[in-house]
């Protein structure tokens, strides 16, 4: 099966809703125009269209191997990662600088989805670097960031987060690896890290010269819990001071492990300090990044990073798994049409099927849609002269970041699984390709933060930090948006235009019922959150998931508007576009916008679940 970039709705998308032209304006992008975002967003599709996508059927076949400590890919991969390197693409949104290009957050944002619906296995290997990348331009010192950054900017180096050990998964207050400070010998200055780190995303791997961890450990007399924790970059080959690659330090993969999906991605069980290095003397050689004891708020700053862009991968895999399953639909003859047909139609007639690429599409527009936002507000909290507007910016990024991450990865699991019911009984063989979507798709509301971290987060620092001030904010802009639908249905009656005053009625009533049900939830959080937190916390999922059906209800109301301005004012160039990103925002207001109600009365009826949850003997 073959991925067409979705440049139409990209393009929509950065220009109508995200505001691109606002992004583009600001101090810092006086080089980019909207011709030059054109055509990197071209560029970038001939890339992952012609050398990635070809990746992905190939590299779940046949995943790389492990021998003697070494991990062999395919080598069409490590000619993809180069040409990957070579066409700057790691380099997207970072500092020109450090060897970047310096592009606003919201243009890699799309780049970036496009190289994770090629291959999800290939573009982990860019995410993570990505974070290193980020982690250590904000709190690395300046001799890390000479050594390390611009190698990592470039492709040549690549990166990966190690957090996970046997016995600490989600909980990182368990983190037993150490570091030894050294006060003389040929590392003083350095520390010398043991221990073993698990779910190392392309911990080891032959696609690039050397491979930088960041490792989190504790010092010797380091405090007990999370304050105890730092943070430090392990690099597989030591550095010399010209740059050049020093002797193999004592990083070790003693193997891969065996996954549901991603499997062209290596996953590997890391041992530091087994003394299959290089390096004299006993433990890895790490370097401390920033301060002791803080290394759990500076992995944060990786973990954002790779949160929003785990969010990416939910909506790209959606894209694939859409892609897919509507060519089945349109090729795949069965049955007559419900009303009457001369002979079999393709199922794509059928009406069960319309609803499920339906569901498929508008959940995946809806997605990428809250997540170009989030990048754009990510911009202009970087950028914009005003320190209001900035901080403005800063808060309903932050706010969405763990909904882009929960909503878009819940979303491509249940994407996903539609596509394997399109597909019928063929969904469920292995040639047809449905079903690696959906095996790839299990591993995203899981790694960097599950659903629950990210509702957990959405809940305790983002919502009751601030009293729910950024949320309220953000439902009375939804509110001038429902207004709008109010003058726009309006004007479809005054024309006679019945069918589109019906749907557009139907999406702002769906859209504004759906704004009551998270103020209600909004209201009990506040009246529970003083005495009865298990009650907030019991309906958090709920909550982030209603906030998500919410945020992609408002984008495509927005869409909505967009569209039939453009249409208006002669400004839609591709009508046939139009009409269908009309026809599927409508149908988010009538078959998803809905859950919203489901959803908060789940939230509000938290006390109810948490006394019973008590008595029920699951614990």
């Amino acid at each position: 099966m073959t991925y067409t970039v979705p440049l139409a709705d990209i393009r929509f998308v950065l220009k109508a809703l995200a505001g691109l032209d606002e992004v583009l304006a600001q101090p810092g992008f006086e080089d980019f125009s909207p011709d030059l975002v054109d055509a990197i967003l071209d560029e970038n599709a001939r890339f992952v269209e012609g050398v990635v996508a070809p990746l992905n059927r190939p590299g779940d076949i046949h995943p790389p191997t492990w021998q003697d400590g070494a991990v062999t890919t395919s080598p069409a991969h490590v000619q993809a990662f180069l040409a990957y390197a070579a066409g700057g693409w790691q380099g997207l949104q970072h500092p020109v600088q450090w060897g970047g290009q310096g592009l606003p957050k919201v243009v890699a944002a799309c780049a970036n989805e496009n190289i994770n619906a090629a291959s999800l296995a290939f573009s982990l290997c860019p995410l993570l670097t990505d974070g290193v990348i980020e982690a250590l331009l904000t709190v690395g010192n300046e001799h890390l960031r000479q050594t390390y950054v611009p190698n990592l900017v470039s492709g040549k180096w690549t990166g990966t987060m190690n957090l996970t050990e046997p016995q600490a998964g989600s909980d990182l207050a368990l983190v037993r690896t150490r570091a030894v400070p050294q006060q003389d010998g040929p590392y003083r200055g350095s520390y010398r890290l043991s221990g073993q780190k698990i779910f190392i995303t392309y911990g080891e791997h032959d696609l690039a010269e050397n491979i930088i961890h960041l490792v989190l450990a504790r010092t010797p007399d380091a405090p007990a819990g999370v304050k105890g924790i730092s943070l430090f970059v392990v690099p597989k080959f030591l550095v010399a001071e010209d740059g050049s690659l020093g002797p193999r330090n004592d990083v070790w993969c003693a193997s891969l492990e065996h996954k549901l999906g991603i499997h062209a991605s290596p996953t590997a069980v890391l041992l530091y300090g087994s003394g299959k290095g290089d390096v004299d003397g006993e433990g890895a050689v790490g370097y401390l990044v920033g301060e002791e004891n803080r290394g759990l708020e500076y992995m944060f700053i990786m973990m954002n990073a790779a949160r929003y862009a785990v969010g990416q991968q939910g909506i790209a895999l959606s894209e694939r798994a859409y892609q897919q399953a509507l060519a089945y639909a349109r090729e795949r003859v069965q049955g007559r049409a419900i009303e009457g047909s001369a002979g079999p139609v393709t199922i794509a007639h059928h009406p069960d099927v319309q609803r499920m690429l339906l569901t498929m599409r508008a959940l995946t527009e809806a997605t990428r849609a809250v997540s170009y936002v989030a990048a754009a507000a990510r911009d202009l909290a970087s950028h914009h002269p005003d320190a209001q507007t900035r901080a403005r910016n800063q808060a309903f990024y932050e706010f969405l970041v763990p909904v882009v991450k929960g909503f878009s990865t819940e979303c491509a699991v249940e994407v996903a699984s539609l596509g394997v019911q399109v597909h019928g009984g063929m969904g469920f063989i292995e040639e047809t390709g449905a079903a690696q979507h959906y095996r790839d798709a299990r591993i995203l509301p899981i790694y960097e933060g599950t659903t629950a971290i990210q509702a957990n987060d959405l809940i305790g620092r983002k919502l009751l930090r601030d009293g729910g001030a950024t949320a309220q904010a953000l439902l009375e802009a939804m509110g001038r948006t429902a207004a709008e639908l109010d003058a726009e249905a309006a004007a479809a009656q005054q024309a006679d235009q019945e069918a589109d005053a019906a749907a557009i009625g139907l999406l702002r009533d769906n859209l504004r019922r759906a704004m009551h049900a998270q103020g209600e939830a909004l209201m009990f959080m506040r009246a529970q959150a003083g005495g009865n937190l298990r009650a907030v916390f019991s309906g958090s999922v709920p909550f982030l998931m209603l906030t998500g059906v919410l945020h992609g209800g408002w984008q495509m109301a927005r869409a909505v508007l967009a569209c039939r301005k453009m249409m208006r004012e002669g400004q839609g160039g591709d009508a046939t576009f139009l009409q269908a990103k009309q026809a599927t925002a409508f149908f988010y207001g009538a078959h998803i916008l809905p859950r919203a109600c489901a959803l908060g009365a789940a939230v509000r009826a938290g006390e109810i679940v948490d006394i019973w949850a008590a008595r029920a003997n699951i614990t």
